[in-house]
């Protein structure tokens, strides 16, 4: 009988990996805390209406990657492709947006069916973060200062640039989508596939396009920049220079729109060429009217949304997990024979004296010269080593440092607590 596998594209995450994924979540809820955002919650399951609605029909994403079908009651409905459509439905249904400003931020997967490839998987996991109910550039300066203060506490800065700018608003991308169409039905016999595709239906995402000739033709192309309105651009002058105020650099990228409908006015994206091919870890902007487009009143907003896989493999690759983070124990007991109910009793005790300790008691039985190989292999520090006297009982323990040179300590039972919290104060 075949044995069945996961299906390909959506990957387990074993036991080995999941402390780098912690460890970045954890620094990352830390973060967002301390500017005030709050967590979100929301279901993998959407009506597939609110993505055509929000991304636009005629995207990459609707037209060919999301998983969508009918369920039993012949609803319509696709697993979340991505998490700002999600957030606006779920904080305008239960009443957050409406003359409030609110700071949220989620994570989780989300699903698209591509290609998979280093760092992108059809479930994949993003960490978004969103404001609402702010018009000003500072909202917009301050999203980009906590991402850039993200890479500086991971380690990551060097590995990464910001590139920005103004797609103005859906008028103004009227105005150049013509005349940028214009331009290229003078090339289109030249243009790849896609761009084709998209010339009748979405011509800025041909400004995305990777390959080379259709990016020679682009380069004598009309710029969005010079189509944009003066209230955007005057937004725009103001965040770069809060920008400019704030040591941050950055790069005005005149071709970056984004693969999204609803995005106005600032964009962004942090860019990397650490994963080979130069590769997106966050990117974002301003919103302004997605929640009137889904249904709420207007709502100004600006949000991001970063990939996990991507950040956790440049953790990884740059060895910049603290040891800490990656060391699954601190104590590995070992258990002598006849001695099994006691220890369990004892790894309880210690875990009520000193709470977070990351202790693990043998179980199943063996020689101990045989627990000790595991606890060698088992990353914790320290063992302890638990022996019956000759008269069957338990008083005191041995407490063993693991490592080439690693001394032993002979304790008595009432005094091992008070000892662990001394080695551990930060357990």
């Amino acid at each position: 009988m075949n044995k069945i596998q996961a299906i390909r594209g959506m990957n387990d995450i074993l036991p080995s990996e999941t402390p780098v994924w912690q460890y970045l979540e954890a620094t990352v809820q830390q973060l967002v805390q301390s500017y005030a955002y709050r967590e979100i919650r929301f279901p993998v399951l959407e009506q597939t209406q609110l993505f055509k609605r929000s991304i636009g029909e005629v995207t990459d994403i609707v037209e060919k990657e999301m998983y969508s079908f009918d369920d039993r009651n012949g609803d319509n409905l696709s697993l979340r492709p991505e998490g700002t459509a999600c957030c606006v439905r779920a904080a305008d249904e239960h009443g957050m947006l409406y003359n409030q400003q609110q700071r949220l931020w989620y994570r989780g997967p989300m699903f698209r069916y591509e290609r998979p490839q280093k760092g992108r998987y059809r479930q994949f996991h993003q960490i978004g973060i969103e404001a609402f109910g702010m018009n000003g550039p500072d909202i917009d300066v301050e999203i980009i200062l906590l991402t850039a203060r993200l890479w500086q506490t991971l380690g990551l800065a060097p590995q990464v640039r910001l590139e920005i700018n103004n797609i103005g608003t859906s008028a103004d991308r009227k105005r150049y989508g013509e005349a940028l169409i214009a331009y290229l039905r003078q090339h289109e016999e030249a243009l790849d596939g896609d761009s084709r595709r998209r010339l009748g239906s979405n011509p800025l995402r041909i400004l995305d396009s990777k390959v080379p000739s259709t990016q020679e033709i682009l380069r004598a192309a009309p710029v969005l920049a010079d189509y944009v309105s003066e209230d955007t651009r005057t937004h725009f002058e103001a965040i770069t220079a809060m920008l400019d105020a704030a040591g941050v650099a950055y790069e005005i990228n005149p071709r970056l729109v984004r693969g999204l409908d609803y995005y106005n006015n600032m964009v962004f994206e942090w860019i990397t060429g650490s994963l080979g091919a130069q590769g997106t870890v966050c990117a974002g902007g301003r919103y302004d009217g997605l929640v009137e487009q889904l249904g709420g009143r207007g709502t100004p907003a600006v949000g991001c949304a970063m990939g996990v896989e991507r950040l956790v493999l440049m953790l990884q690759e740059s060895a910049l997990v603290p040891d800490a983070a990656l060391q699954p124990l601190d104590i590995f007991m070992a258990v002598g024979e006849g001695l099994a109910s006691q220890a369990l009793l004892l790894a309880e005790q210690l875990r009520e004296q000193v709470p977070g300790l990351r202790l693990q008691s043998h179980c199943g039985g063996g020689k101990l010269s045989n627990q000790m190989k595991k606890a060698f292999n088992s990353g914790a520090s320290h063992a302890l080593v638990l022996e019956a006297d000759p008269v069957g009982g338990l008083s005191e323990v041995k407490l063993r440092q693991l490592g080439e040179e690693g001394s032993t300590q002979v304790l008595p039972l009432a005094a091992l607590g008070e000892r662990l919290q001394a080695l551990f104060p930060n357990a």
